[in-house]
């Protein structure tokens, strides 16, 4: 592996080199100039001493002379060396003579997202317990160059989301844009790959190791007992709730057993190495068994945080719906221009349809999808300045957005090693829209429509990956290589570790 440092080294020897040739060039043009002087200046001095004879000697032409050409020289020099950087060059508007295919570019770009959207993901949960294990000082270098990475990656993924959204057809500008995600995404994997040995030599400290195997055993125990508990949670939302609310982790608690499954063959091979000595094959084992931990605590606290949100959004709904009908009030106030009137017909009768399906008691009914339908509800009226929507539809639509963010990300995290570049894509645009300061309705609605489109696209690359549940060695492995626990279901795959690219699959023994 080559680090930023000696690339840097090397860009600047060659920069030097270069430098050293001039100086040797114009040394040497000296050098002959210095020892032709004494003989111009004999011939000088005889034309002088010649009767009648005046004016400039040829002595006096020498070293205006040796200047000219090593002035010449120079130039000549940095013409060659402008053309040939000129001939080589293949940055944006380098005008390259054999630019990269469009086509083999976008699925560069596009690979590239994924690969660090991975890298990213695995570096997070990875610093997280080495940050809990050693405190935040230990791993503080590793912490910027992931704020770095991740910086990188959420800048490239908004250009990905640009190339979505465009209608033009100008490929010069989606070249720009594709090479400015791989540069993007190339700079952040070094930066990542660059911290990998030293978050290494931190993680061998075997001092540790047999702390941090109980700590990773008494977690799964601890998650194991919850699990039933999470079922039994699950059941109730079915038995409570209309289908669509909880069919978003319908699939949570089987899961979670499937990662426990294999969180405790990796602890039973972990302590096994450890007993006899072989401090790094524990620690590959531990890291990939604390991996799938943390997969199945994201099932788990799946359905309970959904749970809690339904709760929330039936308690809400009340309120939020008479607010709904004073903000109908106040619009009706306006001077009837324009589409207004029609608007304010089509909300009401939005807003009168949610709140007979939860009085209507017939049916049971979905609360976080009773207030989607209210933000939708109040949409129409956006178009209205004098309308202050925002005030009545803002907090439901805002549940309903927090919602269905975490759980699409959960999904992509959970199922990283199936899910493609536009399912990413669209959840880190809904991240971004979400955490804006101030929100307005209008960016949490289209944060909900973002996120909700990337829990499909998800799906859609789970569904094609196939039954991850198959794997050649059995207890879980499928579903740990689904999860980008492991980076293949082969004897002995590496576990992804903290890392860019060239590092995050480096074995340990």
């Amino acid at each position: 592996m080559t680090s930023p440092l000696s690339r840097s080294r090397s860009r600047r020897a060659t920069s030097h080199i270069a430098v050293r040739v001039a100086h040797a060039v114009l040394g040497g043009l000296l050098a002959v100039g210095w020892l032709l002087l004494p003989v111009a200046r004999a011939g000088a001095d005889e034309v002088r001493d010649a009767p009648g004879r005046g004016g400039t000697s040829t002595g006096d032409l020498v070293l205006p002379l040796v200047a000219v050409l090593a002035a010449g020289a120079l130039a000549a020099y940095s013409y060659a060396r402008r053309t040939r950087r000129a001939r080589t060059r293949t940055t944006p508007g380098g005008g390259t003579p054999h630019p990269v295919p469009f086509a083999e570019l976008d699925r560069r770009a596009g690979r590239l997202l994924v690969e660090i959207d991975d890298c990213v993901r695995s570096s997070t949960e990875e610093l997280g317990r080495a940050a809990d294990r050693f405190g935040e000082g230990a791993v503080a270098t590793c912490t910027k160059a992931l704020v770095f990475a991740r910086s990188e990656l959420t800048a490239s993924f908004r250009l990905w989301q640009r190339l979505d959204d465009t209608l033009t057809d100008d490929s010069l500008v989606r070249r720009q844009l594709l090479e400015e995600i791989v540069a993007r995404c190339t700079e952040a994997g070094r930066r990542l790959d660059a911290e990998a040995p030293g978050f290494d030599l931190l993680r061998a400290l075997e001092r540790t190791l047999p702390a941090a195997l109980e700590s990773a055993e008494a977690r799964f125990r601890e998650l194991t007992a919850r699990t039933p508990a999470a079922e039994a949670t699950f059941t109730e939302l079915r038995e409570r709730y209309a289908p669509s609310a909880s069919l978003s982790v319908a699939g949570n608690v089987e899961q979670a057993k499937d990662r426990l499954v294999f969180a405790t063959t990796r602890l039973d091979r972990a302590r096994q190495s450890l007993d006899r000595g072989e401090g790094a094959r524990a620690t590959a084992y531990l890291r990939a068994a604390e991996a799938a931990v943390d997969q199945a605590d994201l099932f788990v606290a799946g359905i309970d945080r959904l749970a809690s949100e339904l709760s929330s959004a039936t308690a809400l709904l009340p309120g939020a719906l008479r607010d709904a009908d004073a903000e109908l009030v106040a619009a009706r106030g306006f001077p009837p221009v324009g589409a207004l009137p029609g608007r304010i017909t089509h909300a009401a009768s939005a807003v009168a349809d949610v709140r007979r399906d939860i009085t209507g008691g017939v049916r049971p009914y979905d609360p976080l999808g009773a207030l989607r339908r209210l933000a939708d509800a109040g949409a129409p009226l956006l178009a209205e300045d004098r309308v202050p929507v925002d005030r009545a539809f803002l907090d439901p639509a805002l549940l309903v957005a927090r919602s269905v963010v975490a759980l699409a990300s959960d999904f992509v995290t959970t199922h990283r090693g199936a899910v493609g570049v536009e399912a990413r894509t669209r959840l880190s645009e809904a991240e971004r829209l979400l955490a804006l300061a101030p929100r307005t309705l209008v960016d949490v609605r289209c944060a909900d429509g973002l996120a909700l489109e990337a829990q499909q696209l998800a799906e859609r690359d789970v569904r094609a990956y196939g039954n991850p549940y198959a794997g050649p060695e059995g207890a879980g492995v499928g579903g740990a290589v689904l999860g980008g626990i492991l980076l293949d279901d082969t004897p002995g795959a590496p576990a992804a570790s903290f890392g860019g690219p060239r590092t995050r699959g480096r074995r340990d023994f």
